[in-house]
C-alpha cells in the first residue's frame, strides 16, 4: 500500500506534456520528500533494433558535477604500481594474491582496474568477473598502465553507460542536493556521450526513442529530448 508521503506526489505524469530536464529539475526537487538525500535517475530507452545488427553501446563518461556516490577501488598489477594505485586513493591493491581472492569469490570492491602486463593472467576469471560487470576493459578505461588516472576517474564522478538486451539504459546524475547547475552538465554530458555513440556506429533516426527522469522515492517525468541550457 502506497505510503502517505507518496499519496502527495503528482500521479500519471507520464502523462503531461514532455519538457526539457532545465525545467523540470524544480518540479522534481520538489518531490523529494524523503528523509535522505534522494538520487536523481535517467531512464532512456534506444533505437537499437536496426535492420544489419542490433545497436550495444557500453562507454564511460566523467560527470562533469561529479557524484555523490563513494566507490570502492581494487587495483590488479605488478608491485612496481602498488604505490601509484595506493596514493590515488585505491582500497584494494595486488598482483597474484589478489586475482587469487578473487577466482575464490572474495570480490571486496565495485571496480576493477588492470595493467596490460596483468590483463594475461586475470582475463581467466571472466566467469567470475563477467556476469557482476567488474571485468576490466581497454575500451572504458580500465585496463592501462595509468594506474593514477584511472584510479582518479573512477573516484571522481565516472559513470558506466550500458544498454540491456531491450535497449534501456539507466544512469544517476546526481542528487537533490546538487545544483541546479552540475545537474544540467551531467545529463548534457549523458546526452554528448549517446550522440558520440550514435557517430560511431551505423544507426538510422533518432538513437534515443524517450527518456524519463526521476527521483529515488518519487514518480517520473517525461523528458523533451535535447540538450539543457
Amino acid at each position: 500500500m502506497p505510503s502517505k508521503r507518496f499519496k502527495k506526489l503528482p500521479s500519471k505524469t507520464r502523462d503531461l506534456e514532455a519538457n526539457t530536464f532545465d525545467k523540470l529539475i524544480p518540479v522534481l526537487k520538489q518531490n523529494c520528500t524523503a528523509k535522505f538525500d534522494e538520487s536523481l535517475d535517467l531512464s532512456l530507452q534506444i533505437n537499437n533494433k536496426q535492420k544489419k545488427n542490433e545497436i550495444s553501446i557500453r562507454t564511460v563518461i566523467n560527470l562533469p558535477g561529479g557524484t555523490s556516490k563513494k566507490i570502492k577501488v581494487g587495483v590488479v598489477c605488478e608491485e612496481n604500481k602498488n604505490q601509484e594505485a595506493k596514493d590515488a586513493g585505491a582500497e584494494i591493491i595486488g598482483g597474484d594474491e589478489l586475482i587469487e581472492e578473487i577466482k575464490s569469490g572474495n570480490i571486496n570492491f565495485e571496480k576493477l582496474i588492470c595493467t596490460p602486463g596483468m590483463m594475461i593472467k586475470l582475463s581467466k576469471l571472466g566467469k567470475v568477473l563477467g556476469p557482476k560487470g567488474l571485468m576490466p576493459n581497454p575500451k572504458l578505461g580500465s585496463v592501462t598502465d595509468d594506474v593514477k588516472k584511472a584510479v582518479t576517474d573512477a573516484k571522481s564522478g565516472q559513470v558506466e553507460i550500458r544498454n540491456d538486451k531491450d535497449g534501456n539504459i539507466g544512469v544517476s546524475i546526481g542528487n537533490k542536493s546538487f545544483t541546479d547547475d552540475k545537474l544540467i552538465k551531467n545529463f548534457n554530458a549523458v546526452i554528448d556521450a549517446l550522440e558520440k555513440e550514435k557517430s560511431n556506429n551505423t544507426i538510422k533516426g533518432d538513437l534515443i526513442k524517450q527518456a524519463f527522469i526521476t527521483s529515488t522515492m518519487g514518480v517520473s517525468y517525461k523528458i523533451k529530448l535535447g540538450k539543457s541550457i
